[in-house]
């Protein structure tokens, strides 16, 4: 593994990058929010995900580039959720109305520390003192990349807590596998029956709904452009993949390019998974990779995690975490094509 600087946070903590792989695949980690900044694989001549070229250029304009979300990942209505019978107030750092993605310092926004790290692995950690962005328990967690041949992507989460808490970590990738200016034309297929329907502010409702004769089903491969009532389909949206984390990564999502000529497959342990196409990002005014200019559906998402606002709906899977257990998430990105 090749380990360098790549900027210095405003409070001093200097973040490193590390290049490591395997085989046909290269993978570009820094440290701030653990972000995956960079994938490429042999015989395809263009980045396969949204990257930024500056610490800078991702402390200011990143809408969660690659980074780990979390403490807890997605959304908790007006931050408010009650834990063995003790309400708990954390921060409103969505429009002031809900909690999204850890908060305003969650964990893609904070300096990771580099564990340890070889040619094909990186190991990251950081720590969550109690009553940061209102959570409950000091908590630890681990993120550990690593590339197995011939082109997969493991991504292994580990978390503790001295007290009872949420943990709820994604990894929130944009991938764009054909260097367009948007997504659209991608062929995407998710491997769920089922999906949580949202309010107006992306609220789960509570329910658990068929896929079946609904824009959101998406069980055979198709183009992530659709229209439904002459309308255009936006996604970003939690697929129900099961009642509760696998033992093992499992199949839950695939995505290939407009041309064919290169995929990922998307593994993963958790219940929910997140499909989110890019319809909010606003125009980054700075270049991406490769010079690369990035707007709305420049990317899109597959989130593996629990359900969103899962706190507040008994009959969806528990993201608590108590002492004494250890949160654990495995996620592979299994690429294809070159």
């Amino acid at each position: 593994m090749s380990s360098t600087r790549f900027g210095t946070m405003p409070d001093g903590d200097e973040i490193v990058e590390a290049v490591i792989g395997a085989g046909d695949l290269t993978v570009t980690i820094i440290s701030y929010g653990a972000v995956i900044r960079d994938v490429r694989l042999a015989g395809i001549d263009r980045p396969l995900v949204l990257g930024l070229n500056r610490l800078e250029d991702y402390i200011k304009h990143s809408p969660h580039f690659g980074a780990v979300a979390g403490r807890c990942a997605n959304r908790i209505a007006g931050g408010r959720f009650t834990l063995d019978g003790s309400t708990v107030q954390l921060s409103l750092n969505e429009d002031g109305r809900n909690h999204l993605h850890g908060g305003f310092k969650g964990f893609g926004h904070r300096a990771w520390r580099l564990a340890d790290s070889s040619r094909q692995d990186v190991t990251l950690e950081i720590s969550s003192a109690d009553g940061e962005e209102g959570y409950p328990g000091n908590v630890e967690v681990r993120c550990r990349y690593s590339v197995e041949t011939p082109a997969t992507l493991l991504v292994d989460f580990e978390a503790t807590t001295d007290a009872p808490t949420l943990v709820n970590l994604a990894q929130h990738t944009y991938f764009n596998l054909s260097g367009d200016e948007d997504i659209l034309s991608h062929r995407v297929m998710i491997h769920a029956d089922a999906y949580t329907p949202v309010d107006d502010s992306l609220i789960p409702t509570g329910a658990i709904v068929p896929v079946a004769d609904t824009a959101y089903d998406l069980r055979k491969m198709r183009a992530i452009r659709q229209e439904s009532g002459g309308n255009p389909v936006e996604y970003d949206i939690n697929y129900a993949i099961s009642a509760e984390r696998a033992p093992a990564s499992r199949s839950v999502a695939c995505l290939e390019s407009p041309a064919g000529d290169v995929a990922v497959d998307i593994a993963s342990t958790e219940p929910g998974l997140q499909f989110y196409d890019g319809n909010m990002m606003k125009p980054i005014p700075v270049p991406g990779l490769d010079g690369r200019r990035y707007g709305v559906h420049g990317g899109c998402c597959f989130e593996p995690q629990f359900y969103p606002d899962s706190p507040n709906h008994p009959g969806f899977p528990s993201a608590v975490l108590r002492p004494g257990v250890t949160y654990r998430q495995a996620t592979r990105y299994i690429f294809s094509g070159g």
